[in-house]
C-alpha cells in the first residue's frame, strides 16, 4: 500500500510530534511513523518518568525533615512499587493526551519500523519510507518533505554494556522493582547526578565517577562545585577525575567490584549495582541514511540553520542532530523545519536562548555561556551573584542553599549567561531566557517590578548586582 501525503515524520517523540502538530496547523497532511509508542524517549524513557521519581524522592526526604518545619512525623514508610505506579500513571496519562493530539489534529499515525529509500518507482527522489508493520506486512509512504526525528539512546561503554542486573543505563534503571543497598553511578552528568540525587534520597549508598574535573562538565564552574558541595553533604561519594577500569570488573553474590583509577592512584569500588550515564548516541543506523546523500558528522545528522539536511527536502530536527539534547530544544527545531519547507514567516532559534535544567535537590538551571566561555571568547564580561540566603520567601521555604549568577558583556551591556543553584531554579531560569532573546541588559531586568516575598526577586537582585547596586547584599 502506498500513503502519499505534505509531510511524514519518521519518529514519534517530542520533537516528531510537535513538528506534526504545526504542520496540521498549517494545512499540512501529515503521517507520523513510530516503531514504539508516541512520545518517544522523553515521554517514557527520560523526562518525565526520571522526574516523577525525583519528585518522590524530594517529598521524601522533606517529610523525613519535617521536624524542621515545627511537624513531627513517625511512621513514615517508603514503599518503592507505589512510587513506581505513580510514575507510570502519569506516563500513561501523557501518552494518551499525545494521542488525543494526533486524533484532533487529523495526523495518521503509522506503528511500525520505517526506512528512507532512495529513488524508485513510488518517487524519483530519496526520501519516501518504506514502513514494516508489526504485523509484517509494508507500507510505503511518499512525502513531498520528510522530517527525521528518530532520536537517541543511551551511550554505553565497551565492556560495561547493560545487561539488566549488575549493570543498567538509564533505561534499565527506571523499571528497577526494587532499590539496590548501594550503586555506583559512572558519569556526572546530567543524567548521572539526578540518578545520584534521587537514590540518595530513597536511601541508596551513591557513588559517582565522573572524567573529568568536574561534575556537569559543561556548566558553570561555581555551579559546579556548589553543586558538589551538597551532593557530598548529604552523604554522596563524587570523585572527580577518575576513569572506570570496565576489564578489571568482576561479580560476586554481594554484586560487583571494579577498579577506577586518577592518575598513578587507583581504588577499588564495590556495590549492588553499577549505572552508566555517559550521554546519548544518536539513532541514525538502520533507517536507510545510506540510500540518501545525507550528511553525517561525528555520529549526527548534519543540518543547517533551517534544519535542512544536504538533500534539502528532508530535515532532521532532535537528538539525532546532536547539539542540545533536549526534549524542549528538539520541539522548536521541529517548528523551525515545518515553518521553513512551509514557506512560513521562520520560527526565531538560537540555541544559546535554550535553557538547560537539571532536577537534582538542589536544583540547577542555566541559559546561555558560561563566565569560562564568555572570556574563551575574548569578551570583557561583568558578573553578578546573589545567594538564596538573602532572599525572604527562601529562608521561608527552608531552601536557601545556592545562588543565581548572571553575566553580562561589558562593552554592549547585554546578559549572555544566567547561572542559577537552588530550589526551584528551572521554574525561574524561563525569565532568564527571556531576557536573553529580547537582549535584555541587567538594568532593565533590575527595573521589573518582582512580586514579595517571591524566589524570583533572586534574578532582579542578581541583575542589579552586576554594576553593584543590588538592594539585599
Amino acid at each position: 500500500m502506498t500513503i502519499t501525503c505534505d509531510v511524514a515524520i519518521l519518529g514519534g517523540g517530542t520533537g516528531g510530534y510537535v513538528a506534526a502538530i504545526r504542520a496540521a496547523q498549517l494545512g499540512k497532511q501529515v503521517v507520523i511513523i513510530e516503531q514504539d509508542k508516541l512520545g518517544g524517549t522523553c515521554l517514557h524513557r527520560g523526562c518525565i518518568p526520571s522526574k516523577a521519581l525525583l519528585r518522590s524522592a524530594e517529598l521524601y526526604a522533606q517529610m523525613k525533615d519535617s521536624a524542621s518545619y515545627g511537624i513531627e512525623t513517625s511512621g513514615l514508610t517508603l514503599v518503592f512499587p507505589k512510587v513506581q505506579q505513580r510514575k507510570q500513571d502519569i506516563v500513561n496519562q501523557l501518552h494518551s493526551g499525545v494521542q488525543y493530539l494526533m486524533r484532533k489534529h487529523k495526523i495518521q499515525v503509522i506503528h511500525g519500523r520505517g526506512r528512507v529509500t532512495g529513488p524508485s518507482i513510488f518517487s524519483p527522489k530519496s526520501g519516501a519510507v518504506a514502513v514494516e508493520l508489526h504485523d509484517g506486512e509494508m507500507e510505503t509512504i511518499v512525502p513531498t518533505n520528510l522530517i527525521i526525528a528518530t532520536g537517541s539512546r543511551p551511550r554505553t561503554l565497551p565492556g560495561l554494556e547493560p545487561d539488566g542486573q549488575y549493570v543498567l543505563s538509564s533505561d534499565e534503571a527506571l523499571l528497577l522493582e526494587v532499590l539496590p543497598s548501594s550503586i555506583i553511578i559512572v558519569g556526572g552528568g546530567v543524567i548521572g547526578v539526578e540518578w545520584a540525587s534521587l537514590l540518595h534520597d530513597f536511601g541508596v549508598k551513591v557513588t559517582v565517577v565522573e572524567s573529568a574535573s568536574q561534575l556537569l562538565p559543561n556548566e558553570d564552574e561555581e555551579v559546579a562545585r556548589e553543586l558538589q558541595r551538597q551532593l557530598q553533604r548529604r552523604g554522596i561519594e563524587i570523585m572527580t577525575g577518575y576513569q572506570v577500569q570496565p576489564d578489571s570488573m568482576s561479580k560476586n553474590d554481594k554484586g560487583l567490584v571494579i577498579m577506577a583509577a586518577k592518575g598513578e592512584e587507583t581504588v577499588q569500588l564495590q556495590a549492588d549495582k553499577l549505572l552508566v550515564s555517559v550521554g546519548r548516541q544518536a539513532n541514525i543506523e538502520n533507517i536507510g541514511l545510506e540510500n540518501t546523500d545525507i550528511g553525517l558528522h561525528q555520529g549526527f545528522i548534519r543540518v543547517n540553520d533551517a534544519m535542512q539536511t544536504t538533500e534539502p527536502h528532508i530535515y532532521a530536527i532532535g537528538d539525532c542532530i546532536g547539539g542540545l539534547q533536549l526534549a524542549h530544544a528538539a520541539s522548536h527545531e521541529g517548528l523551525v523545519a515545518v515553518h521553513h519547507l512551509a514557506e512560513q514567516p521562520p520560527h526565531g532559534y538560537n540555541d544559546r536562548h535554550v535553557p538547560r535544567c537539571v532536577y537534582t535537590r538542589p536544583e540547577v538551571a542555566s541559559v546561555g555561556f558560561t563566565e569560562k566561555e564568555a572570556k574563551e571568547q575574548g569578551r570583557d564580561v561583568k558578573v553578578g551573584k546573589v545567594p538564596f540566603s538573602a532572599i525572604g520567601k527562601a529562608l521561608v521555604h527552608g531552601e536557601k542553599e545556592g545562588f543565581v549568577k548572571v553575566i553580562a558583556d561589558r562593552k554592549t551591556d547585554d546578559i549572555i549567561g544566567v547561572h542559577m543553584i537552588g530550589a526551584h531554579v528551572t521554574e525561574l531560569i524561563s525569565q532568564a531566557a527571556l531576557a536573553q532573546v529580547l537582549d535584555a541588559t541587567p538594568w532593565e531586568i533590575g527595573q521589573t517590578v518582582f512580586a514579595h516575598p517571591s524566589l524570583a526577586e533572586i534574578l532582579g537582585e542578581a541583575a542589579l548586582a552586576v554594576d553593584g547596586m543590588a538592594i539585599g547584599i
